[in-house]
């Protein structure tokens, strides 16, 4: 394995406080040494990084890989490729597959599937619950010894307070964040989209925050019984919810929440398209998201939630389907968007564009914080420190680059982005100290290349 050196750009590093321009060297797979004039005598490659931000690998805590079961939509190889192109060195995928992740022995098998063909690292995230029923817990103790690094029924929420209560206490127990997807389906039915004026203009039954935010007040009065439990948000879409996990926060809970692109940046505007015939207005399923776009006072309420530390976590709840599957009309196709190739860019213009933050923040809510809630830091993730993992993201935070199906690297191309104009973008991604995204070129390694990186 080559030693690389990684010269002249704006190195940060939030989980030792690193914000200036040093080099990076890069040997054995881990980080060798940082700081400024290293010597480039002993490097076998080295990458002029000037003007761009240097920074340890992204994470992303929340993706749908689909295998087992759905591979048409993606697999651990495509979609750690889209991964790789958007600049994240480790991801980790939830459980609702078919079948369900829901033992230690599918833990594993999923685990072997990764080590075969994996292109970034993939750690798994156990169901709560056998089958994602929402009745009986899974083995959460055996899960984790086998590998597992947080508990979620994702794409569902645990429904009874029974369940949840005893998912919180083995949860804290085993020492495993909870991962709540936020929903009471009994108050969601089938409605397609976020209860508003847009959903009344197409005709449609609507969504009601309530639905989200009567979980996460149920959860978080539980999370108070069990001492040691730590229970995280997923894709939070309302500023209600904002405002429980902020009230939780203040009062010492380990209580966090994360934020999705698509939130930071749509509305329920974006649900709605006018036929080009005259003939009216339509429903895109390309906005049709779980949970739903919601309102401008939404969006400006998750903003506000990262610039003030209430949301610590941004993750991209990347969801791929089929080309078929999404052109059904609007209130049958499926739930969900991909996101792993333009969450940067997206983030970048949410956050750091409207001033909430800076790139130092950014960086940090996509590294040491993703790696901290799932128990990643301990594996020298997230860090540049030496001797961590020799995972690295370089990033040019003036490219201007338009969102592209042909140039998206997963099997899906759900997204509303197609077409929109974009600044900032990945262009260089190491894991474990090998180049995975050529800085130099723009292009993925080769498939022998890319294909196994998962030891730590």
């Amino acid at each position: 394995m080559e030693r690389i050196l990684i010269t002249g750009g704006r190195v940060i590093d939030p989980a030792s406080g690193l914000d200036g321009v040093a080099d990076v060297a890069i040997a054995g797979g881990r980080v060798a040494a940082v700081g400024r004039g290293l010597d480039r005598s002993a490097a076998g490659r080295v990458i002029e990084a000037e003007g761009r931000i240097v920074c340890p690998g992204l994470i992303d805590p929340h993706v749908h890989l689909r295998e087992p079961g759905q591979t048409h939509k993606e697999d651990i190889a495509s979609g750690t490729r889209a991964a790789i192109a958007g600049g994240f060195t480790t991801v980790c995928c939830m459980p609702n597959t078919n079948p369900a992740i829901d033992t230690p022995e599918m833990v594993l098998l999923l685990q072997h599937a990764i080590a075969r063909t994996a292109r970034s690292r993939v750690f798994v995230v156990g169901a709560a619950t056998q089958g994602r029923q929402g009745e009986r817990l899974a083995e959460i103790g055996l899960l984790a010894q086998a590998g597992a690094v947080a508990i979620s029924d994702d794409g569902d929420a645990v429904p009874t307070s029974g369940v949840m209560n005893r998912a919180l206490a083995a949860c804290s127990a085993a020492g495993l964040v909870f991962m709540q997807h936020c929903q009471d389906a009994t108050l969601t039915g089938s409605a397609p989209m976020h209860a508003g004026e847009v959903a009344q203009r197409l005709g449609v039954a609507g969504w009601a925050r309530e639905a989200e935010e009567i979980i996460a007040e149920r959860d978080v009065r539980l999370v108070r019984k069990h001492a040691g439990a730590r229970y995280h948000v997923q894709h939070i879409s309302s500023a209600g919810t904002i405002e429980i996990i902020r009230r939780a926060r203040a009062d010492g809970l380990a209580v966090t929440g994360e934020a999705s692109p698509h939130h930071l940046i749509l509305t329920h505007e974006a649900c709605a398209a006018h036929s080009p015939d005259g003939g009216g207005w339509f429903g895109d399923p390309m906005a049709k998201m779980n949970p739903p776009l919601r309102e401008r006072a939404d969006v400006e309420a998750l903003r506000d939630g990262v610039a003030d530390g209430t949301i610590t976590i941004l993750a991209t709840d990347h969801a791929p389907h089929a080309g078929d599957e999404k052109g059904l009309p609007f209130e049958e196709a499926p739930f969900g968007i991909i996101g792993l190739e333009t969450a940067l860019a997206l983030y970048a213009e949410a956050l750091v564009g409207s001033g909430r933050i800076g790139w130092g923040r950014l960086i940090e809510l996509m590294t040491a914080e993703p790696a901290r809630l799932c128990g990643l830091d301990r594996l020298g993730l997230g860090s540049l420190a030496v001797g961590s993992a020799g995972d690295v993201t370089i990033i040019d935070p003036e490219l201007s680059w338009t969102v592209s199906a042909a140039d998206l690297k997963g099997k899906s191309r759900n997204t509303p982005f197609l077409g929109r104009a974009m600044i900032g973008k990945p262009v260089g991604t190491i894991v474990g100290g090998r180049v995975m995204l050529d800085p130099a070129s723009g292009e993925l390694a080769d498939e022998a290349a890319l294909a196994g990186v998962v030891a730590v």
